[in-house]
């Protein structure tokens, strides 16, 4: 069994988002515009009729897929293999303190090669590797013909959704970020997935 498409969708903003500071796997909240984006968000997904959602154990993904499941219905199952990359101490800094700190992390990231995020954080091919064996394994446990939902963090579905498309790290660059919120959607072929659309936005 294969579900048909997989739908791909980022957590709504949180005060770290705003601020700019790394989340990595720490655990913070969406605020008041980031659950405003998660209910826009959650109207248009549903039209989509959701036969299940998978989320990331963090609360600011979790937190967004239940507002899903208001309005569809289906209960949310979770999925730590989901969750951001860990960033280890750098958990809260600022990208301009961690490039003032880290200059041949800056020079690796702009380069579009693999860094690790701080001494006891992920690489980037790492987090990236994680989430896309969940999301392999959530779109094979689909029915066939089945739409899944499965929501995460920014950066480690970026990475993830680059390697189901058959390509390198390297190339994680050539898309853009994924806004708060926003949603992809992917045709599952087993370890080459096409990319139908990406990061979708609804008005909040």
């Amino acid at each position: 069994m294969t579900a048909a498409r997989v739908v791909v969708w980022r957590h709504g903003e949180t005060a770290w988002n705003a601020e700019g500071r790394y989340q990595g796997q720490a655990d913070v909240a969406l605020n008041a515009k980031g659950l405003e984006q998660a209910r826009a968000a959650a109207e248009r997904i549903a039209a989509l009729r959701p036969d299940r959602i998978v989320s990331s154990d963090l609360s600011r993904a979790s937190t967004t897929a239940h507002e899903l499941a208001r309005r569809t219905g289906v209960r949310v199952e979770l999925e730590p293999r989901l969750q951001e990359i860990n960033v280890g101490d750098w958990v809260g800094m600022t990208n301009a303190e961690v490039f003032a700190a880290h200059p041949d992390f800056a020079e690796a990231l702009w380069a579009g090669r693999d860094a690790r995020r701080s001494a006891t954080g992920e690489t980037g091919a790492q987090a990236g590797a994680r989430v896309a064996e969940a999301l392999l394994d959530i779109a094979e446990a689909g029915a066939d013909g089945s739409t899944v939902v499965a929501v995460g963090h920014g950066f480690a579905l970026r990475v993830a959704m680059v390697f189901l498309l058959g390509l390198d790290y390297a190339h994680n660059l050539t898309l853009g970020g994924l806004w708060n919120a926003s949603w992809s959607v992917l045709q599952p072929g087993g370890e080459s997935w096409r990319l139908l659309s990406y990061n979708n936005v609804a008005d909040a």
